[in-house]
């Protein structure tokens, strides 16, 4: 993403789903695997659902919450599990611990949900990202204000999702990017770092980047 000349390399990148075979009929079966499945299954099932065609329960932030909801019809744990904001952990061994805790205090609290069996079984899914290069660059932030509107779903996917994993300051690319123009850009990394990663469709949060971007540099520029 950063090459020598700091110019910015737009990518592109889908995500293939792999099924693990393993699946839950029960609360139960689910907390059991949650302690010992991939930690890209978590990934899978918090993130990849925005890249997806369309969202089968646009009302649910991840798949354990539409599940809840949908097939073990617990209205109260389904409500809880869709709280959870990802990139609020560091890692996701944290969100797996939040994810477990979540669910052990529900059993608590209800006797017969843990053996309640589900009317269709959650299947645990990994993924595997793959990246394209489109060829273009970028050579200077204020460029961004006319591609970003032009990237795709993937591409803001990859440069400001997946980045969160891959950079060494669990940040978007676009603020990685900026260290190499430091100290300049501090107010346009404060305002992209307010925008919700999560809680957004793709298409919101590229709107956003680009209301962020032009708005910063038509400040810059003054009054005409």
């Amino acid at each position: 993403m950063n090459e020598t000349n700091s110019r910015f390399a737009i990518k592109d990148c889908a995500l293939v789903s792999i099924s693990t075979g393993i699946k839950a009929h029960i609360l139960a079966e689910l907390l059991e695997h949650l302690r010992e499945v991939e930690v890209g299954c978590l990934y899978y099932h918090f993130w990849a659902r925005q890249l997806r065609p369309s969202f089968d329960h646009p009302e649910f932030h991840n798949d354990f919450a539409a599940w809840a909801h949908r097939d073990l019809h617990d209205w109260i744990l389904a409500e809880r599990l869709n709280l959870i904001a990802p990139h609020e952990f560091q890692n996701l061994e944290e969100l797996r611990e939040e994810l477990i805790n979540i669910l052990e205090e529900r059993v608590d609290e209800s006797g017969d949900l843990p053996w309640r069996k589900a009317e269709a079984p959650f299947h645990f899914v990994k993924s595997q990202i793959v990246v394209l290069d489109t060829g273009k660059r970028a050579t200077s932030p204020e460029e961004l204000v006319d591609i970003i509107p032009l990237l795709s779903q993937g591409s803001i996917f990859y440069h400001f999702i997946d980045a969160r994993r891959r950079t060494p300051e669990r940040i978007d690319d676009f603020r990685s990017w900026f260290k190499a123009f430091a100290p300049d850009y501090e107010d346009l990394s404060i305002a992209l770092a307010a925008i919700d990663p999560y809680f957004l469709t793709l298409t919101e949060i590229r709107a956003q980047l680009h209301k962020v971007f032009k708005s910063y540099f038509e400040s810059k520029r003054g009054p005409k």
